[in-house]
């Protein structure tokens, strides 16, 4: 699909999970120590946890026990690891994350206006659901749609079509609000837009870069930040060319 998306009014709000709406670094890295103290290896910080969160549970296994953001695993090697590091993030999934600074707030907004809303994101359902359940997000929205739900995660855009079926909205008629350039990637390649926050993990990088990636339409600092200029109609008829500074977009 082109990424080109017409200026239709907004009907759906799509939201990233990790550092999007919740900090899960926490947990992460919680899971991902107790797996690298099983080979004998020793503890990484949250912070560095943090970078290898984006892609999925498959690679954050294969970056935490390299220590190594491009670091692969052999298939031996690799099974063993997934296998602890789930079973570790089984029990430690939600126990230390937290809700950002008023995404409730943010949500109820947003679906108080009249906007379909759901939760995309690559962790897998197993994760995604009782987190969501136990922050208190989940009946928050109409639906999340997980990695294992489609069959290609972020960057590929099958995430945000499903969301989009699911909420019966065209792409062009949904927004995504996330944290990093696989967001983007997905967003424009289905061909909806894009808000970006700053609590977010962008792989180590700063999310500042990437307000010149096609779709982006501006950088904020919260998720109620976003939605406040998405309810003051901003994104009723976009421009065809993102002003960062007209959009309160972050310096």
């Amino acid at each position: 699909m082109s990424g080109a998306a017409p200026a239709r009014p907004l009907r759906a709000v799509l939201v990233d999970l990790d550092g999007t709406l919740l900090e899960t670094a926490p947990d992460l890295a919680l899971a991902a120590n107790l797996m690298r103290a099983e080979f004998g290896l020793p503890e990484l910080a949250v912070a560095r946890v943090a970078q290898f969160v984006g892609k999925g549970t498959d690679r954050l296994v294969h970056r935490a026990l390299t220590d190594d953001l491009n670091g692969a695993l052999d298939e031996a090697r690799f099974a063993r690891a997934k296998a602890s590091f789930e079973s570790h993030y089984r029990v430690a999934n939600g126990t230390r994350s937290l809700v950002f600074d008023q995404v409730p707030e943010a949500l109820d907004a947003l679906r108080g206006a009249g906007l379909r809303l759901a939760c995309v994101t690559n962790k897998p359902a197993e994760f995604t659901l009782p987190l969501l359940e136990r922050t208190g997000l989940l009946a928050r929205l109409d639906t999340a749609v997980a990695g294992d739900h489609v069959a290609r995660r972020k960057p590929h855009p099958d995430v945000i079509l499903e969301a989009c079926a699911r909420l019966g909205v065209a792409p062009a008629e949904a927004l995504l609000i996330g944290d990093s350039a696989n967001d983007v990637q997905a967003a424009h390649a289905a061909g909806s837009r894009t808000l970006l926050v700053e609590t977010g993990y962008n792989e180590g990088e700063p999310v500042q870069s990437l307000l010149g990636m096609p779709g982006v339409a501006g950088i904020f600092a919260r998720l109620i930040d976003a939605a406040q200029w998405i309810l003051q109609g901003r994104l009723a008829s976009p421009p065809s060319r993102p002003d960062a500074t007209a959009m309160g977009a972050r310096p």
